[in-house]
């Protein structure tokens, strides 16, 4: 048997009066999600049947709303953000500034150095994918791949070009072409 819901007369009117005054769905659903298990004694998953919402949301729903956290609420905090960065955009564009300028004199742009210097900026070791991302964050891509392997001989290449026969004899029995002549 599960343990009754937890609440106290203050939090049930509340949550009475925010059912009353809900704008939303999602503020109707979290105020019902307190008032049901104390006036009407359902389970949680009861609850969430009637709400129609998970166990496990309602269970949150109700431990937000009894913490004060109201869904909707202007300073409800939002899903998203950066809320691990190493560093602010303005500086990530600051750390960046070199690199990019270097890159548009016509260097290279090689990740692992700017790897080296994020670590020794954060003074800490961060993951490749790190500094792929930041790059990402701020436009960078490879514009065009290359055209030719820079280790390719252009004229050996004409040569084969000119050399190579057109046809392979074929051989008159098989209707194959013969790959020990010629």
């Amino acid at each position: 048997m599960s343990r009754p819901a937890s609440g106290n007369e203050d939090v049930l009117r509340n949550a009475r009066q925010a059912i009353a005054s809900a704008t939303t769905v999602e503020q109707l659903r979290q105020a019902q999600a307190v008032v049901l298990p104390l006036d009407y004694a359902l389970s949680l998953t009861d609850t969430a049947d009637v709400i129609g919402v998970s166990p496990g949301w309602a269970c949150q729903l109700r431990r937000r709303f009894m913490s004060g956290q109201i869904v909707g609420a202007a300073d409800a905090p939002r899903p998203g953000g950066r809320k691990r960065q190493n560093m602010s955009l303005q500086e990530e564009r600051e750390f960046l500034a070199p690199f990019l300028a270097q890159a548009a004199e016509g260097g290279v742009l090689v990740a692992a150095q700017i790897k080296a210097a994020l670590d020794k900026r954060l003074g800490r070791e961060v993951a490749l994918a790190s500094a792929y991302n930041l790059l990402h964050r701020h436009g960078w891509r490879k514009l065009a791949p290359d055209k030719r392997h820079p280790q390719s001989d252009p004229a050996a290449q004409q040569e084969w070009k000119k050399n190579f026969p057109k046809r392979l004899p074929v051989s008159v029995k098989t209707g194959r072409r013969d790959k020990t002549s010629g």
